[in-house]
């Protein structure tokens, strides 16, 4: 059985079944087909098709990029791509083998990752009120960054999330995540309170739409695009907005530092690093396990503090 005519059909057909079989996450998809697409145009420029590249060809084009610039983790983040596939072509019977797989990749450092301490945590928070054009801007940018620090969700489960979800004053929010699973987060009352201002605001601002004939919005923090949501591109942005307003440095901000400040937080305050997996949905605690620094920390301090040896010193 020979392959489909081209490229882009062997690219597609690979991501409509990572899709349907595997729940890929919208963003994994994407992320998929960058990368193949770069490794499809370098074969192009060299003559060589995709289903006659060999594996001396594809460590040609890791070592290609590598002279480019690229990261170690962008490299085997495309090596992963290209793996997989090859795999998909060789369980359809497209080719006779995997080329890529016994390529040993670049290898990823393994780097702490930047987070931000509780003063800067809260003039975030602080910035976030009074951060916006309109007093319901500033009303949903409070309720984004109290969500964000109290829940850990990544940037597209929270500005994707469902106003059915937030009804009835719940102590706990259903998060559907990577490949459609779903988690249980806890609310904290600050987070609770923001939640019900907003969607009070939320209520008031639909009611008028609909007084005009336009229907309500599904989702928790709507937008006139085409998500029907804000975009995780424009909440990017807007944090950017609210660490300046809050005077830090803009680039030490992002949604995902929110993220590991939650972990990190919660770690330093004696959190098992168990439930802290289940509440950032890793799939795998070795994932979560970047975060243990702070509890070697945490440990090393207990021996200072407590250690007959130690005070006598």
């Amino acid at each position: 059985m020979s392959g489909p005519g081209s490229a882009d059909l062997w690219i597609s057909t690979f991501l409509d079944a990572q899709a349907a079989e595997l729940g890929a996450a919208t963003n994994t998809l994407l992320a998929y087909g960058r990368d193949l697409q770069d490794f499809v145009g370098w074969g192009t420029r060299a003559g060589k098709p995709l289903e006659t590249l060999t594996r001396g060809d594809i460590e040609t084009y890791l070592i290609a990029c590598g002279a480019d610039g690229l990261s170690s983790a962008t490299r085997a983040r495309r090596l992963s791509s290209i793996r997989q596939l090859y795999r998909f072509a060789f369980e359809e019977g497209w080719r006779d083998d995997n080329p890529a797989i016994q390529i040993k990749g670049p290898g990823r450092a393994r780097r702490l990752p930047k987070t931000l301490d509780l003063a800067e945590v809260d003039a975030l928070l602080q910035a976030a009120q009074i951060t916006g054009r309109t007093a319901s801007d500033r009303l949903r940018n409070t309720c984004l960054m109290q969500l964000l620090y109290a829940t850990g969700m990544r940037v597209t489960e929270l500005v994707s999330l469902p106003v059915a979800a937030a009804r009835g004053d719940p102590q706990m929010l259903l998060v559907r995540g990577k490949g459609g699973k779903e988690r249980l987060v806890p609310l904290a009352p600050p987070a609770r309170a923001a939640l019900q201002v907003w969607l009070a605001e939320w209520d008031a601002t639909q009611d008028a739409a609909r007084a005009k004939g336009n229907p309500p919005s599904r989702h928790l923090f709507p937008s006139s695009g085409k998500a029907g949501h804000l975009t995780r591109h424009r909440f990017h942005a807007l944090i950017k907005e609210i660490a300046i307003a809050a005077g830090i440095s803009p680039s030490k901000v992002t949604p995902h530092t929110l993220r590991h400040a939650f972990a990190t937080h919660l770690l330093a305050g004696g959190a098992d690093l168990r439930a802290i997996q289940m509440l950032l949905g890793h799939a795998d605690i070795s994932t979560t396990e970047i975060y243990t620094h702070v509890l070697d920390e945490r440990l090393k301090q207990l021996v200072l503090d407590h250690h007959p040896l130690a005070r006598n010193g």
